[in-house]
């Protein structure tokens, strides 16, 4: 039977895993040149709809505390995202990407006084390594703009991890009421980036809409609960080894439904990236104390869900865009 971190881990990692999806989705079921409209479907639907279910909005610094959490995780992420995607080829974006691990690595440090040692640091790097071979072609193209989006988006998705595992949650808030925080705070950011760079939804066929409505309830609501669930209950870099996953999904979708090809460089990529998740997760990171860190009680009132919180070290034992390698 799995041991609470190991489900934990494993529930988690559907998150990424679903994000490797959002390019085939993308390409095969939502209008052409449609970026932004995409990535405020994704969020503002599903955050109203948590919103409306949570029936709880934020009170205090929690105003404040959301909206930073929403722009990086969602709003100002998806924005560089996207600009990395058009101007880079998604192999490029998917390795500037996967620098994530390290970026969450060097933050917890400094906010989470978590101390993630050599292995967590090989792991990365691996994890880097992998991607690179999974997914860089020899004719990839470099642009400043877009490599600059992209390791913007690195950072600020792993500076959301971290944060969102530093503030934890508000008494009585679970992790869905404050996933639909994020989301609504992310969804209204892009609502007028959205309109200004594209002008008005086109009229949308019915495969339009599944398309939108898998990306909203599936890639969006239910992997983003899973993913700040998980925050909450692994460490913050051990969680963030789990996003190499998602450029690995995506050339997996890539192979099976679009029936592209998976080199034998390709296959020990895969294997090498998926590695460093795995070592990312055998060991907990050391912890020290960090001055105005507020600490989380195990099973405390900011629990909510009626389950036993695990600690805060994990035991021995862890987008769109012109390839199939687009994340989150």
């Amino acid at each position: 039977m799995l041991s609470n971190s190991t489900r934990t881990i494993a529930l988690t990692a559907l998150a990424p895993l679903s994000w490797g999806s959002t390019y085939f989705v993308t390409s095969q079921y939502l209008p052409a040149d449609r970026p932004f409209l995409a990535a405020v479907l994704r969020a503002l639907p599903a955050g109203l709809v948590l919103l409306a279910a949570g029936r709880r909005l934020p009170r205090g610094d929690w105003w404040w505390r959301a909206a930073v959490l929403g722009a990086l995780n969602i709003g100002v992420f998806f924005a560089l995202l996207f600009i990395a995607a058009y101007r880079l080829p998604g192999g490029v974006a998917a390795v500037l990407g996967s620098v994530q691990p390290l970026v969450a690595a060097g933050l917890a440090v400094l906010l989470l006084g978590e101390r993630p040692g050599r292995r967590a640091v090989l792991a990365g790097v691996a994890g880097v390594f992998g991607v690179a071979l999974v997914v860089l072609r020899s004719t990839a193209r470099l642009d400043t703009l877009g490599i600059l989006a992209g390791l913007g988006g690195a950072v600020c998705m792993a500076a959301g991890t971290v944060l969102t595992k530093r503030w934890g949650r508000p008494d009585g808030v679970s992790p869905l009421v404050l996933t639909g925080w994020q989301l609504t705070a992310g969804g209204l950011m892009l609502l007028p980036v959205a309109l200004l760079a594209e002008g008005a939804p086109p009229a949308m066929t019915g495969t339009n809409l599944l398309g939108y409505g898998y990306l909203a309830v599936l890639n969006t609501a239910l992997a983003y609960w899973l993913w700040f669930r998980g925050i909450g209950r692994l460490p913050a870099t051990s969680v963030a080894f789990l996003s190499l996953l998602s450029p690995l999904s995506a050339a997996a979708i890539g192979w099976i439904a679009l029936g592209q090809s998976l080199t034998v460089i390709q296959l020990l990529g895969m294997a090498v990236a998926f590695g460093g998740t795995l070592l990312g997760q055998q060991r907990a990171p050391k912890r020290e104390p960090v001055a105005g860190a507020t600490p989380q009680p195990v099973g405390g009132p900011n629990h909510g869900e009626g389950e036993p919180e695990l600690p805060l070290t994990a035991p021995d034992g862890p987008q769109d865009g012109q390839s199939t390698s687009a994340t989150a």
